[in-house]
């Protein structure tokens, strides 16, 4: 704890809630009354959209809604999450349950990202939101700088979204259900368009799944037309 609060430059006046940021739900179903880090990620989820939002809208004043919204998706993403992440070791100061630590679970960027989102949670809680901007603004800079250039790089949703809107349709994603072991789950997600079921696509977490399901509904829509 001291050392991670040395590495984030930050220390917590209530140390629970980073503890409980650091625990994996793999952990806390093992370990009898202790709380786990779900509540904490949905949270710093929140306040990571509104603080890279400001900090892009700030940045890049002659940059139109799509394209703010494009470079805050590459931000937010999984992968960007992750390598930050890495970049503070989180991983080796996560509490993780048995069946997680010996499948790698300390290096899965689906892991690591949720951890991350949950420590911004807690930070927020602990010292409020300007506390949680200085933060992400300090450990999310090289982010937001590639922003640009990275914007259209992997959102599929993002691309999904804009293509049906041009021929006034909607998207909404749905989960289809999981499978395997609480430590190891893959998430089956079908993209639904104006209601009917387009495609689907799985993943290691709920937002690769929808990523993989926009992927696949991209590829339906821009196959040529038969005539």
């Amino acid at each position: 704890m001291e050392a991670l609060q040395k590495r984030i430059a930050y220390r917590f006046r209530d140390p629970v809630l980073l503890r409980k940021a650091l625990t994996h739900t793999t952990y806390a179903h093992e370990v009898s009354g202790c709380a786990h880090n779900q509540r904490l990620e949905f949270l710093g989820d929140a306040v990571l959209q509104l603080t890279v939002s400001h900090r892009l809208f700030l940045l890049y004043r002659n940059a139109n809604e799509g394209e703010l919204s494009k470079m805050r998706a590459f931000v937010v993403s999984e992968p960007s999450l992750a390598a930050a992440a890495k970049r503070i070791s989180l991983g080796s100061y996560l509490r993780l349950g048995r069946g997680e630590e010996k499948c790698g679970g300390r290096e899965k960027p689906s892991v690591l990202a949720d951890g991350y989102e949950a420590v911004i949670g807690a930070i927020y809680l602990d010292g409020g939101f300007e506390a949680a901007r200085d933060y992400v603004y300090r450990e999310l800079d090289d982010e937001i700088q590639r922003a640009p250039e990275m914007k259209c790089a992997m959102d599929f949703k993002t691309r999904l979204q804009e293509k049906l809107q041009e021929q006034g349709r909607k998207v909404c994603y749905r989960l289809i259900g999981d499978e395997g072991p609480e430590h190891d789950k893959v998430f089956t997600v079908t993209a639904v368009v104006d209601g009917q079921d387009m495609a689907s696509g799985k993943g290691r977490s709920k937002k690769c799944a929808e990523q993989n399901a926009a992927k696949a509904a991209l590829e339906i829509l821009n196959q040529p037309k038969k005539v």
